[in-house]
């Protein structure tokens, strides 16, 4: 099978991307190595995937190109059987001060692939969209597939606007996609600014761990292995073509309580320190993942602890590159 992951060389994308060289499959990457966070991630990505083609595990293309290519996006297209679109312009708070360029990266970008996909014949397409569409109408929890859509930011209105663009090729011009609505997704070679690499980067460095606001704001926090199973799952059923699933714990955590967690599990000594919250971040998110249950025998493997435990353990094993890059960028 010819699989191709945009956004291949990234965090979800690229544990996508190793699932699927492990399973044999010939992997194409097409990525534009976006500096958003330190680039070292994305060439430590890179060298795992290498490893794993060399080692007999699939064959591998990396690509160096930009959805908002059309050009390259259709060589990218080419005689693929499926597609995990994960190529997106990321993180709700820089999304503010530049909503075009998210835009036309998320939006544009998203639309490019479609269109170039109607003159293909995959087997299935899955969109990675975001919990930021639902907004921030807590009275909704856990939010549910048909609940209102109301994002508060630039990057969640694109990240709608891609999930709907998705379902309405489906529906208009009958291709096989799955758009899935993914709640805070964490683990190893996360992005560096996201508050559990941020929390346990600090935690180890010995300094105070800061938390935005007053951290009674609480998320649904995913582990990357979770997204993965679901992700490799659909590559061989159909029952969920035409279909948006939320992909989440099913549980929440507030992030003062995260930061206690994660203070206690390396040093109960170090302080916990608050600064100005930001507006535009959501107070609550927490999915319902029922309808991906029944469609596609979904079950979150990791609770909360249990993964912040487990990426605390890969944190300590890959300290020596990782530590510094993460700290740096807390």
């Amino acid at each position: 099978m010819q699989v191709l992951v945009t956004g291949g060389l990234g965090f979800i994308g690229g544990h996508i991307a190793a699932a699927q060289l492990e399973a044999g499959h010939a992997v194409r990457v097409l990525d534009n190595r976006d500096p958003f966070y330190d680039l070292r991630l994305k060439d430590a990505t890179a060298a795992h995937l290498r490893d794993l083609a060399a080692n007999g595990s699939g064959n591998l293309e990396v690509i160096s190109g930009d959805v908002r290519d059309l050009s390259q996006v259709e060589a990218a297209c080419s005689d693929v059987d499926l597609v995990y679109h994960h190529a997106a312009k990321a993180g709700v708070r820089p999304s503010v001060d530049d909503p075009r360029t998210y835009h036309e990266v998320n939006v544009t970008g998203t639309l490019n692939l479609l269109e170039t996909l109607r003159a293909e014949d995959p087997v299935r397409i899955i969109l990675a969209s975001s919990s930021s569409v639902y907004g921030g109408d807590q009275d909704l929890l856990p939010f549910a597939e048909t609940d209102p859509t109301v994002p508060i930011s630039p990057y969640g209105s694109t990240k709608l606007a891609g999930d709907r663009y998705g379902l309405t090729y489906a529906d208009v011009y009958d291709l096989p996609v799955v758009v899935l609505r993914y709640f805070t997704v964490y683990g190893p070679r996360m992005r560096p600014n996201m508050a559990i690499s941020n929390f346990v980067s600090r935690a180890f460095a010995g300094a105070p761990l800061q938390i935005y606001g007053d951290g009674s704001q609480s998320r649904d926090f995913t582990y990357v292995e979770d997204v993965v199973g679901v992700n490799r799952r659909l590559a061989t059923t159909d029952k969920a073509d035409g279909r948006v699933l939320n992909i989440g714990s099913g549980d929440r955590i507030t992030i003062a309580r995260l930061a206690a967690v994660i203070r206690d599990a390396i040093d109960p000594q170090i302080e916990i320190e608050h600064r100005e919250g930001f507006a535009i971040d959501a107070p609550h998110t927490r999915a319902d993942t029922s309808l991906a249950a029944s469609l596609l025998g979904y079950r979150p493997s990791y609770s909360i602890r249990e993964g912040v435990e487990a990426f605390i353990a890969w944190y300590a094993a890959h300290r020596d590159w990782y530590g510094p890059l993460v700290y740096d960028s807390a």
